[in-house]
C-alpha cells in the first residue's frame, strides 16, 4: 500500500526513543521526512540507521520561545510542514498530595506543548491539508491513581484531538489520537526494573491483556500513527483509536481464554 507520505515532513515530538522512536523509524521507511524535535540528541549509531530522511532540532518543548524558534528553523531548513506527532511526555506520577504547583508544572511537560505547536503549525497544515496524531494513553479513560496531573493531560488531549478536528475540518486536515496502554519502552523497561520481582510483575500485566497476553510493541503503534497520517486516511478524523490487544475495553477474564 502507498501511503502517500514520500517528501513530507513531519515533526515527531520526543521522536528519539521509545514509541517516539518508532514512529520516526517507520516514516522514514515510507520516504516521508521526520523531524524530532527534542531536548537532547538521539543516539548517534540508531540516528545514522535512519540514513538521510531524519533530523533533529533541539528543543525545550515547555518554553513557548524554543517552540517558535524550532518551528522557524524546520521550515528554513524543509519548508511547509505536512504532519505533526505530538508525543512527548512521561508519566511522573504527581498525585493528588503533590500540590498545584507540580500538577502545573506536570501540566507543561504532558500537555501545554501539544496546543503550542499545533498552534504555531496551523498554516502549514492549513497549505499542506496535513494532519495531526496526538499520542495520548488508556489511563485517559480508565484512571489508574495517583497519576493526576498525567490523566489530566492525557484525557485532555483527547479531547483537543476532537476540538481541533473540528476547528480544522474545514481546511481539510485531519486530527486524531492514538491511546496505547502496556508497550515495552525503555521507560517502561525502568518502571519494571523497580520491583522486587521483576518478571513476576510482567507477567502479572501480561497476563491481563486479551489479545495474545503479550505487551504492545512500538512498532504496533507506529503503524497506526503512520497510516493516520498518510493518503490513506483521508477521511479519518476526530477518532481515538486505541492498540492496546483489547486491554482497555475487553473483558480482562478474556485474557484467560485459548
Amino acid at each position: 500500500m502507498n501511503l502517500g507520505l514520500e517528501g513530507k515532513v513531519i515533526v515527531v515530538t520526543g521522536g528519539a526513543a521509545g514509541i517516539g522512536g518508532a514512529i520516526t523509524e517507520m516514516l522514514a521507511e515510507e520516504g516521508a521526512r521526520p523531524v524530532i524535535f527534542a531536548r537532547r540528541p538521539p543516539d548517534p549509531q540508531w540516528f545514522a540507521s535512519l540514513g538521510d530522511k531524519a533530523s533533529y532540532v533541539e528543543v525545550e518543548l515547555s518554553s513557548d520561545d524554543q517552540c517558535r524558534k524550532a518551528v522557524e528553523e524546520t521550515r528554513e531548513r524543509f519548508g511547509t510542514v505536512y504532519g505533526l506527532v505530538n508525543n512527548a511526555g512521561i508519566n511522573d506520577g504527581v498525585g493528588i498530595e503533590a500540590g498545584p504547583g507540580a500538577f502545573r508544572a506536570s501540566l507543561e511537560k504532558n500537555l501545554i506543548h501539544y496546543y503550542t505547536l499545533v498552534h504555531l503549525l496551523a498554516d502549514d497544515f492549513r497549505k499542506s491539508r496535513g494532519a495531526i496524531v496526538n499520542i495520548s494513553s488508556k489511563t485517559a479513560v480508565t484512571g489508574q491513581g495517583g497519576t493526576s496531573a498525567y490523566v489530566a493531560a492525557k484525557a485532555a488531549q483527547l479531547g483537543l484531538t476532537r476540538e481541533w478536528a473540528a476547528a480544522f475540518a474545514g481546511d481539510g486536515v485531519r486530527v486524531n489520537a492514538v491511546l496505547p496502554a502496556e508497550v515495552m519502552t525503555p521507560l517502561y523497561e525502568r518502571w519494571i526494573a523497580t520491583f522486587d520481582n521483576p518478571p513476576e510483575k510482567l507477567a502479572e500485566i501480561t497476563s491481563r491483556i486479551p489479545l495474545g497476553q503479550r505487551m504492545t510493541d512500538a512498532r504496533e503503534i507506529a503503524a497506526m500513527v503512520v497510516f493516520a497520517l498518510s493518503q490513506q486516511a483521508l477521511h479519518l478524523t476526530g477518532q481515538w483509536l486505541f492498540v492496546d490487544g483489547g486491554y482497555t475495553h475487553l473483558d480482562r477474564a478474556l485474557a484467560g481464554v485459548r
